[in-house]
């Protein structure tokens, strides 16, 4: 089993996502809160000009570009894919990095609570998500296209070896909100204390399942011809976020009083419900599937 040794915990990765910036600001403050016997983590600033202007982004979403072709790419050179490069080179490279575990710190404005998300597959994964559901019931497990390789994913945390999304909602964005942020703490502590008990082989009985959620695609609102909004997310779906959908469920309401319904022929559960950062894209949710994450004991002493 290799060690966990190096931890990077990321905030602002989206400038006006508030709560992982305040919540590293604080552990810039009070390092004893990150610190572990058996690794050594630190924080990582990832967007500071965008925060500075209170924006997502500046030119292209930070969390879309470390696809290792883009990064090796030279004419990916605008602020966000040349901040990227800079991220990768100290937190990576990607394919043989410098940190073992990158915990990247992300707020939405859908009602998703505490959400922790995986972005690969693994048993180091499916017992991280065991330890923290035993720790942290109300968490929500997702796992973002666990299927793809790491150098094919674009998200920052998988620069590390391992890598993780904390993902809190709902909250709007340029703002803080208290229970968003201690919620964003808890799961945060949640995560460091497993990779030290992982170090030691002092874990805890896991559970032997997880239920979790995973990632299908995402469905557009309805729009014209000339690309002008039909409608909007349905009261039957809104703030409802991983809860079943089932055929012939509605989930638009148009605005000529007519409703759109899922015509899908399985159950659906869906994610980042009207997520305000999405609305540029059109994207009114993301549909899982529900999934069972199987958790392998793990070794101790």
């Amino acid at each position: 089993m290799q060690p966990i040794q190096q931890v990077a915990i990321v905030g602002g990765t989206h400038g006006n996502e508030f709560s992982g910036i305040y919540l590293i600001r604080q552990y810039q403050r009070q390092p004893e809160l990150l610190q572990r016997q058996s690794f050594h983590a630190w924080t990582l600033f990832a967007n500071p000009q965008a925060h500075s202007a209170n924006k997502r982004y500046l030119d292209a979403d930070l969390n879309r570009q470390f696809r290792r072709e883009d990064l090796d790419n030279p004419s990916h050179s605008n602020y966000e894919q040349s901040r990227a490069k800079v991220i990768d080179a100290v937190l990576g490279p990607k394919g043989n990095p410098k940190v073992d575990l990158v915990i990247d710190l992300h707020n939405t404005t859908s009602n998703m609570g505490p959400v922790l998300i995986l972005t690969q597959a693994g048993d180091f994964y499916n017992q991280l998500a065991g330890y923290v559901k035993m720790k942290m019931p109300e968490a929500v497990i997702s796992c973002d296209e666990d299927h793809l390789p790491a150098e094919e994913h674009k998200l920052l945390c998988t620069t590390g070896r391992y890598g993780v999304i904390v993902e809190v909602g709902p909250q709007p964005q340029s703002v803080l909100r208290q229970d968003v942020l201690e919620q964003m703490h808890s799961m945060t502590q949640h995560i460091l204390d497993f990779a030290d008990l992982y170090n030691l082989r002092q874990l805890p009985e896991l559970p032997k399942e997880v239920e979790a959620y995973r990632y299908l695609h995402s469905i557009k609102l309805p729009v014209n011809e000339q690309g002008e909004r039909l409608g909007m997310v349905h009261n039957h779906v809104q703030d409802k976020d991983f809860k079943p959908i089932h055929p012939g469920d509605p989930i638009f309401k148009l605005f000529n009083g007519g409703e759109i319904c899922y015509d899908g022929p399985d159950v659906v559960y869906p994610s980042f419900i009207n997520e305000a950062a999405y609305y540029d894209n059109n994207l009114a949710m993301s549909l899982n599937e529900k999934i069972t994450l199987r958790v392998t004991p793990v070794a101790t002493d």
